[in-house]
């Protein structure tokens, strides 16, 4: 049997890497499940070493309005029944890149060789996620494509509309405090050493603030590159730590702590993953593996550990509701009973797309105010700053020229 050079994720969300002697993927991947793991790629030495260097070659991708675009084009010819051959023929002549091109004529020779759309599919991972895939392996197993890409057309729309929105309520304060910056650079590096020429030309006595301001202004001067480097440094030392499953950990507990921040974190978080569970109940596919595919979706720690913790007390047989019950503190007022109705009631899937719709407009309007209440507060800062400035340069001005006259 041969020899699997795997990849895995723990519950708790570590990676764990090793050999597994397997007849193929899908009994490796049942072999690691035994041991808590779950498999996310398993490939044989040779094709390890062949892999090796892959990184060097560029690999096709999509942007979110690229897999909006197929998503909705599958859904549309789907429904006026063109095959799958000429779906992908028509797909690949709208690709914009020709690493997206070469891949979806691959898929289409795939499918035109007897495998199934989601095999296909899924030789392309950084195109189409999990819960893409297993989407369509249920519509295809089922005879429900048509509705399955209308379902993910509008997941990926949605996902796509909140994260802009998201980005979009930032980027007015960004613009701000970038603006604040330049400002401070250009006056500390070329307006303070001129300053202090000009006071020493009088020698007359600056007071310690003024001294202070100055001493700063000849140390930017000098020290730019320093000053250049240090927050390059500090971002990707705090990019290397976030990565950790520690500092993940960390940033997510600060986050859920701080006021404001903590209620957005909740929101935009529930919204992902009640959108994710929503599709893919939706369309079939076991909450088991809904739960597995959407955990993925989440970026926060405590929602991952809460999923992870769902999805091992559902396959002992309780309700998803039951299940998240403990981690009630982390998701917003009435989630849990509202999931609980739905289980009740055997809609499920469409009280949580109604919910999944609520949080979304909660989220970008919390994002809104978020980007509402940063605004003055960095125009106070930037004013601050101002007259710190003023006071401390025009103040021994007037000294200086009184003493002149």
């Amino acid at each position: 049997m041969p020899n699997y050079f795997y990849t895995a994720k723990s519950f708790d969300g570590q990676t764990k890497t090793g050999n597994i002697v397997a007849e193929n993927s899908r009994q490796a991947a049942k072999l690691l499940k035994e041991e808590g793991l779950i498999l996310i790629k398993a490939v044989l030495p040779e094709e390890k070493e062949r892999n090796f260097f892959k990184f060097l070659v560029p690999q096709a991708r999509a942007s979110a309005t690229e897999k909006i675009l197929m998503a909705r084009n599958m859904w549309i010819m789907t429904a006026t029944g063109l095959s799958m051959v000429r779906i992908f023929d028509i797909l690949s002549a709208q690709a914009k890149t020709k690493n997206l091109r070469k891949a979806l004529l691959d898929m289409k020779e795939k499918i035109n060789k007897g495998k199934s759309l989601a095999e296909a599919l899924g030789s392309y991972p950084n195109i189409f996620s999990d819960l893409f895939l297993s989407m369509v392996k249920v519509g295809e197993e089922s005879g429900t494509l048509e509705e399955v890409f209308k379902t993910l057309s509008l997941q990926l729309e949605k996902e796509h509309e909140l994260k802009s929105k998201l980005q979009g309520a930032m980027i007015y304060p960004c613009i701000i405090l970038v603006t604040m910056l330049s400002v401070a650079i250009i006056i500390m590096t070329m307006v303070l050493p001129q300053l202090d020429v000009f006071f020493s030309s009088f020698k007359t006595d600056l007071p310690f603030y003024t001294r202070f301001v100055i001493a700063l202004g000849k140390f930017s001067q000098k020290q730019w590159p320093f000053l250049v480097a240090a927050p390059i440094v500090f971002a990707l030392v705090f990019w290397k730590i976030a990565k950790t499953k520690k500092g993940k950990w960390a940033i997510d507990t600060v986050l859920l702590r701080l006021p404001f921040f903590s209620l957005l974190v909740k929101e935009s978080n529930c919204a992902f993953l009640i959108r994710s569970l929503s599709s893919l109940i939706a369309s079939g596919v076991p909450i088991v593996r809904s739960l597995e595919i959407s955990r993925d979706v989440v970026g926060n720690f405590y929602f991952k550990k809460a999923v992870n913790s769902a999805v091992e007390k559902v396959k002992k047989g309780e309700s998803l509701a039951v299940s998240l019950r403990d981690y009630k503190d982390i998701f917003p007022f009435g989630m849990i009973e509202m999931v609980e109705v739905g289980e009740e009631t055997g809609k499920t899937s469409s009280i949580l797309k109604t919910l999944a719709e609520f949080y979304e407009q909660e989220v970008v309007d919390a994002s809104e105010k978020l980007s509402s209440a940063i605004e003055p507060v960095l125009i106070v800062v930037l004013g601050v700053a101002v007259g710190i400035f003023a006071f401390s340069i025009i103040s021994p001005m007037y000294s200086v020229l009184g003493s002149i006259e």
